[in-house]
């Protein structure tokens, strides 16, 4: 039975045990949904997918977040119109009250079998810092109202999540997205979640992609706070359509690779393994790292590893890992592999504590692998087999990394120091 049909035949039983889902689904989803939002067992099925009703909400940040953000949701129908209403106080989804609005771009998904519409509302010239409150609404049909904060522009301190992999296990994936919901309730300094890719198992199949946007409403707060997400692209995602259309083109026409400035002393790079490492990619690595000497803190973000925990290396060992050690790149955040991983410091191939440190590898729900751990650069670093998300604090006078196990166990913590460029 295809996954569309056991979607119907769900969405038809759920009439009959409603009551039930009330009873419990309280417990496993997000407060302020329906009981149209449930499984018949009670567990979270999403925002139903109707008419022109809002669903599979997710907001994204690429070079500007400061002062620039995408909101976006899908709709089964085509809408003639869609709109942002916003603000920087919360009017209870009352849009006559809203101080702003934007119109959002619509159009149909790249999959023949699926008629599903994306709707992306670009918010420009935003306060930094500010919490804004906003409701989406297509053919005046509205969502509940939501609120994200802007990144600062300022030298402040804060944090944010990194992760990948979150394909093929639905159950594990909503546990971690549970896990970051948990996290960013707890610890209000969260800004984002910077994804490093392979979100879906077949990136040209949107049907892999109505599970996996459902399953990040998951990510949203009971008070209604959503996770922007820093995307980058990874191999399951291949070259198609489908990842522009879910993302609204991070990185534009130039290769979905790019730099994100949050706060004044801040760069995350996000890069795409999935397309040449050198030429226009290395170049734009480069003049970012040389732009940028004086910014006290420099990570990246791609998916496929220069250091890996079980495959061999990708193209980044050749044509970026010279540049992250020329200009000494504070952190090089790592997915693909299924396993968490740390390394030593490495620098010309081999153990330097003034190296390159090397994090990651991906367990944002995939099914994870026994990392090789007899690999040199991880004696003095870590390995596990064990779902995770990073927690990155970022502060001035360090730049700390949790990995935080599925049960929320913090298994490795390490930190970097400023040091010069």
């Amino acid at each position: 039975m295809s996954k569309l049909n056991s979607q119907r035949i769900a969405l038809v039983a759920m009439s009959v045990v409603v009551g039930f889902a009330v009873l419990i689904g309280a417990l496993v989803a997000p407060e302020g949904l329906s009981a149209g939002d449930r499984n018949p067992d009670g567990s979270y099925a999403g925002t139903k997918l109707k008419g022109t009703t809002p669903a599979q909400w997710r907001l994204s940040w690429h070079e500007d977040p400061a002062h620039e953000a995408t909101i976006s949701w899908t709709t089964a129908a085509n809408p003639e119109s869609s709109t942002l209403f916003y603000d920087t106080q919360p009017r209870g989804g009352e849009l006559a009250k809203y101080a702003q609005h934007v119109s959002a771009t619509s159009g149909r998904y790249s999959d023949d079998e699926w008629k599903l519409w994306y709707n992306h509302a670009e918010l420009a010239e935003l306060k930094p810092s500010t919490t804004y409150w906003f409701v989406m609404v297509s053919d005046g049909a509205s969502s509940r109202e939501f609120h994200f904060v802007t990144a600062p522009d300022g030298d402040t301190d804060f944090k944010l999540l990194y992760g990948g992999d979150s394909r093929s296990d639905r159950d594990s994936r909503r546990i971690m997205n549970r896990r970051m919901r948990t996290l960013l309730e707890e610890d209000a300094e969260i800004l984002a979640l910077a994804h490093g890719g392979d979100y879906v198992g077949e990136g040209d199949e949107l049907e892999d992609w109505v599970e996996w946007m459902t399953d990040h409403e998951l990510t949203v707060t009971k008070d209604g706070r959503m996770l922007p997400v820093i995307p980058a692209r990874g191999n399951h995602e291949a070259s198609g359509p489908i990842y522009d259309e879910i993302w609204n083109t991070p990185g534009k026409k130039d290769g979905n690779f790019y730099a994100s400035k949050i706060g004044s002393e801040f760069l995350l790079i996000t890069l795409n393994t999935n397309i040449s490492a050198g030429g226009n990619q290395a170049d734009f690595l480069e003049t970012t790292l040389k732009d940028n000497t004086k910014i006290r803190w420099q990570i990246a973000n791609y998916h496929r590893p220069a250091y890996p925990a079980v495959k061999s290396p990708g193209s980044a060992l050749e044509h970026w890992v010279p540049l992250f050690e020329k200009h000494n790149l504070d952190i090089a955040f790592e997915s693909d592999g299924h396993t968490l991983k740390r390394t030593c410091g490495i620098r010309d191939g081999k153990p330097d504590k003034t190296g390159v440190v090397y994090i990651g590898e991906g367990g944002l729900g995939v099914k994870q692998r026994t990392p090789k751990d007899d690999r040199w650069y991880f004696k003095d670093g870590v390995t596990a087999s064990t779902l995770h998300v990073q927690k990155i604090a970022v502060t001035k006078e360090t730049l700390t990394v949790e990995s935080i196990t599925d049960e929320g166990e913090v298994y490795d913590t390490y930190t970097a120091k400023v040091r010069k460029r």
